[in-house]
């Protein structure tokens, strides 16, 4: 977390300048200054052989072009010549470049403590009673049809049962409302959920015995602030009663397989801030009724917000049934990295196949959809299974009420209690008073009938999902067993779904990959606003600088935080909305990464002013200016050209992350003669490079060679690109569902694809051009992190394709066999096993940020910057689909395909890591960890450095050297999720609060720590508080629940932070 600024000093075309090392910079003071800007530099002898080794890559990578691996192997060995003639005269032929050698290239091993090893050798859920990974090895996954109840089987039930006890039922009106699908989220608002709320108001008073629940606060708040003090003062009221219930209360209800954990924190800290200001209320009950598939991820984040029970329904077919055979359906949802019980929060899983009434009454949908009174006869909605409803009377009351039962106690016999969820709603219902009329009105009548037959042993009623929990608990209590639970404990996940037949909807995980990527782009660039704006206010208010503290930058903080939030929404980043609907969704996400910019400018300005009291002189035109420009929702985001002259110019390097790091900074100048210097005046290392418009060489890929260093073997990875076509049955791939023809078929091109190579002394890169992707391979050459991986950068355009989807794929030596490990959520690590039982597009399973593979000695991983589908067909292999163009809807709502694709960059790392495995046994555990080293290179590629310019002004103003809030690194493994201005009790703005959030990672030990390039060490989760921060003091630090909602009961100021691995924890932070 670091400030650093730099001279530049100028004088004429584009091209590239790259900035190094700089925030070990200024205790570094060792750069030669060039006599001239041309001279070619030096290299000391362990320099020279990496840079050979990379060659070495490289000229593997142009394999068929002779002429070009002969000019590099000639460089190379007129370089080795003279550095054996002697180090200090060599002049290579290498891109101009001022200064020597690039870092001292002393190393040391990486001061990890022992003990912060245990964890993940130790771990692994052996303590669960169910492991998915098992689950999916003893499904046969053949689908029989099971009658009435298609993918499930004939339930039986003795009118006996239910004497001792009697049947609970809960019926649960809820409404489920898409903050934007088919309609964007401010068109559903108009139509439709505005009426829902504004009715909810009138019928719920009529009687006190009916219930409702709401989930997604983007919209409550949106009605919050048109409606008055009186429908505000009903709405506590009804909470007050237990009337009227919050579920989850997240800002929407978010996917789970595209989101990263950082934005799906955001979106629950804003919906319970929002509550807590508004409402005063703390949901404790968490309701996913419509994400595709769900992600142990949520539960961990949900239980340490506070919750004790979820629910969740979109679960492959197969898995609901056989969890309905053993009665599983209710368990407790255990991380598989807990040795002990403490992530346990409490799950039900709705048994059938849908959310909507026809598939919750019960198995047979035939009878269920006849009480939905909404569809009686005359409306517009009737039963597709041919029977409508009857409105209820005295004349068939009792045979109505005793269908309904039977359908209730069918259900009951797939659960361990005799307490039954019967929901009441589907999507944007109890729009109209009609509605509210027929279901509530029908309802009771058959409530009143079965309530008052003593023989039918039934208690049932209108509930909120917390009456269901809360009925069950108390069940579970007098079950009779001790202290145990009569329910089981699960561990794993729920990808990839499947509603029916060989529908996997895995094609989400990819589509719309352009706003998969912009959603990154937009949390890197939310989360260094948050901390900036925090460190700025605070010397805003030391200083009274009150152009800061009476700008708007709050309001748009917080308008950037609902835009993001609104974004992880399960029809949003998944790229399954309407076209103009995926506009709206980008134009609010650009709206805010051009505020977003506007507030990192200013925050840093206002740190590095030496003289703070100059700020409102500089701040009116952005002094400071981001290095990336995007000009609309649609486009890639350009660099900004730094004009020159003979005037020095600033230019500021933020670095975002928690460690010093070793970073390469590309800018683009308008002279190829250009010094940069540190703020002390000493010259900084650079590479001039060229900046192409257009492809300029000729020649065509083959393969690329990597050593790992550790060993020095030479392993083959080999990358490819392919396609994949749309199945020839009557369903085809669209935006959910991936249904492809066959194997994907190499990528073939009728052209020789242009390639360019570049050289440096800093990174050299190949470039090839094919006629739907521009393919660049960059290795660096430099001690730090960056130095380690080889970067991968695609710009895919595949917008004149009809029904086809692009993929990469790399192919190594590694023996994986069928087993891959992919993350979810950024978060956790999830063991993957491809299996032959199951259809190709069932072992595509979500990449949020990571994907490897592993043998006994070596690892590869393919780290990503956007969330997509990735699998591994065969041993040795990666394949990530990187973009999809379908022509037709694929029957699941939408009503049209996915063909508003764009130029669509994706950029991707691949590390290549030496293992020492002692027992492989240890391959087979449900649970895996990556390296301190893929994790920290994961981190900076997606929470990249920011470079900003000084717009040219007089006079220029004095700005520090550094400002370096942190005191030092944070330990390895420790990562600042967020550091979050909290709002204020009242009005609109801000307190002098911030959420500061932390997560302590869990990383495998087995790799080697030395030459890592990390600059940081590990302290067993420890941090003592005083010794945090350099500038400031901190007032308080409480823990809190994970988004604010709750404190513990003796929160007190505490001075040391201690973690456990894997665990996220939020503190109360004040800072001055």
């Amino acid at each position: 977390m670091k400030l650093s600024r730099q001279f530049t000093v100028f004088g004429s075309a584009i091209f590239c300048v790259v900035i190094f090392s700089l925030y070990l910079m200024l205790d570094r003071g060792h750069l030669d200054y060039p006599k001239s800007p041309r001279r070619e530099g030096s290299f000391p002898q362990g320099q020279l052989s990496m840079l050979q080794e990379k060659i070495d890559h490289l000229e593997r990578l142009l394999a068929e072009n002779n002429e070009i691996i002969s000019n590099i192997r000639d460089s190379v060995i007129n370089l080795s010549e003279s550095v054996e003639d002697g180090p200090k005269n060599s002049q290579g032929n290498f891109s101009q470049g001022a200064g020597s050698h690039p870092l001292p290239s002393q190393q040391l091993s990486l001061p990890i403590d022992p003990e912060d090893c245990l964890f993940a050798s130790q771990s692994g859920s052996q303590n669960s009673d169910v492991q998915m990974l098992d689950v999916y090895s003893l499904i046969p996954f053949d689908n029989p049809d099971g009658g009435v109840w298609k993918q499930g089987f004939d339930i039986t039930y003795k009118s006996y049962e239910w004497d001792t006890e009697p049947l609970q039922v809960f019926v649960v009106p809820h409404s489920h409302n898409d903050p934007g699908w088919l309609k964007t989220f401010d068109d559903y608002f108009r139509d439709k959920t505005q009426y829902i709320f504004n009715n909810m108001v009138v019928k719920l008073k009529e009687d006190s015995r009916r219930k409702f629940m709401w989930s997604e606060i983007s919209y409550l708040s949106k009605w919050w602030d048109v409606i008055d003090t009186q429908k505000k003062d009903a709405v506590k009221s009804l909470l007050e009663n237990g009337q009227f219930e919050i579920v989850t209360g997240g800002w929407v209800m978010p996917d789970e397989a595209g989101p990263h954990y950082f934005a799906l924190i955001d979106q629950l800290i804003e919906g319970h801030q929002w509550l807590e200001k508004n409402l005063g209320v703390k949901p404790q009950s968490g309701w996913s009724i419509d994400p595709f598939g769900h992600s142990p991820t949520m539960a961990y984040l949900l239980k340490r917000a506070g919750f004790s029970h979820m629910l969740i329904q979109r679960v492959h077919y197969a898995v609901k049934k056989h969890f309905a055979l053993h009665k599983t359906l209710e368990f407790f949802w255990r991380q598989n990295w807990d040795m002990g019980s403490v992530t346990d929060i409490f799950c039900h899983m709705m048994p059938f196949y849908s959310y909507d009434i026809p598939h919750t009454c019960g198995p047979d949908p035939k009878i269920c959809c006849q009480f939905d009174f909404k569809r009686l006869p005359g409306g517009r909605v009737g039963c597709p299974w041919g029977i409508p409803p009857e409105t209820i009377y005295l004349g068939n009351v009792q045979n109505r009420a005793q269908m309904l039962l039977d359908q209730y106690r069918k259900k009951s016999k797939l659960f361990r209690t005799k307490v039954v969820l019967a929901p009441l709603g589907d999507d944007f219902r109890y729009s109209e008073r009609t509605e509210w009329d027929q279901q509530f009105k029908n309802y009771q009548l058959l409530f009143d009938y079965m309530n008052s037959q003593p023989q039918l042993n039934v208690k049932i009623q209108f509930g909120t999902l917390s009456d269901y929990f809360d009925a069950l608990d108390k069940a579970d209590k007098n079950s009779g067993k001790s202290s145990q639970s009569v329910f089981p404990v699960v561990s794993g996940d729920f990808f990839t779904y499947a509603d029916r037949d060989d529908h996997y909807w895995s094609g989400y995980f990819t589509s719309r990959p352009f706003y998969k990527r912009m959603d990154r782009v937009m949390e890197s660039h939310l989360r260094a606003a948050e901390i900036l704006y925090y460190f700025a206010l605070r010397k805003a208010q030391k200083y009274k600088i009150s152009k800061f503290l009476s700008s708007s930058h709050y309001t748009a903080l917080s308008e950037a935080r609902r835009n993001l939030g609104l974004f992880q929404h399960h029809d949003a980043i998944t790229g399954t909305a309407k076209d103009w609907v995926v506009v709206d969704y980008g134009t609010r996400l650009f709206h805010s990464l051009m505020n977003l910019k506007k507030i990192i400018g200013d925050s840093a300005l206002l740190l590095i002013l030496k003289d703070k009291h100059t700020y409102d002189s500089y701040s009116s035109n952005n002094f400071l200016e981001m290095d990336l420009e995007q000009k609309s929702q649609d486009s890639l985001p350009q660099k900004n050209i730094i004009r020159l002259s003979a005037e020095p110019r600033y230019l500021v390097i933020y670095n975002p992350s928690e460690q010093d790091q070793n970073s390469v900074v590309s800018v683009y100048v308008s002279s190829p003669t250009v010094q940069v210097s540190s703020a002390t005046g000493i010259p900084v290392e650079i590479q001039v490079s060229a900046v192409w418009d257009t492809a300029d060489a000729i020649s065509q890929t083959a393969y690329e060679e990597m050593m790992n260093k550790e060993d020095g073997k030479h392993h083959v990875v080999k990358l490819e690109f392919s396609w994949y076509g749309t199945s020839n049955k009557k369903d085809k791939s669209g935006a959910y569902l991936f249904l492809p023809d066959r194997e994907a078929r190499l990528y073939g091109y009728t052209t020789l694809p242009f390639v360019r190579v570049t050289r440096g002394r800093i990174y050299s890169e190949v470039t090839s051009f094919f006629d739907h992707i521009t393919h660049r391979v960059r290795l660096y050459n430099i001690q730090g992190v960056e130095g380690q991986s080889v970067e991968i950068s695609n710009i895919v355009d595949i917008r004149k394709e009809y029904n086809r989807e692009i993929a990469m794929r790399i192919s190594s030596d590694i023996n994986s066999q069928n087993r891959f490990y992919t993350d979810l959520n950024g978060y956790q690590i999830q063991p993957r096993v491809t299996m032959s039982k199951l259809p190709l597009q069932a072992n595509v399973y979500p990449m949020t940020t990571m994907a490897y593979i592993q043998d006994a000695e070596h690892r590869l991983t393919l780290l990503s910057a956007q969330s997509l589908g990735v699998s591994s067909l065969k041993s040795g292999q990666i394949e990530v689909i990187m973009d999809r163009r379908l022509m037709q809807d694929d029957n699941r709502g939408l009503g049209q395909g996915v063909h508003d694709n764009k130029i669509t960059a994706n950029l991707f790392r691949i590390l290549l890591e030496k293992r020492s495995v002692t027992n492989l046994e240890e391959e087979k555990k449900s649970v895996s960890y990556p390296s301190l080293l893929s994790h920290i290179t994961s981190s900076f590629l997606n929470h990249p450095v920011f470079p900003m310019i000084e717009k040219v002004s007089s006079p220029t103003p004095q700005l520090l050297g550094e400002f370096s809030p942190l005191m030092s690194s944070l330990p390895c493994d420790i990562h600042l999720v967020n550091l979050r201005t909290i709002q204020s009790k009242v009005g609109h703005g801000h307190s002098d609060e911030a959420a500061f959030i932390l997560h302590r990672k869990g990383f495998d030990c087995q790799f080697p720590g030395r030459d890592t390039g990390l600059l940081c060490s590990t302290t067993q989760g420890k941090i003592l508080v005083q010794k945090l921060f350099n500038k400031f003091t901190v007032e308080s630090l409480t823990p809190s629940s994970l988004s604010l909602m709750h404190s513990p009961p003796d929160a007190r100021n505490i001075s040391e932070i201690n973690l456990s691995p894997m665990e996220i924890s939020t503190f109360r932070i004040r800072l001055r």
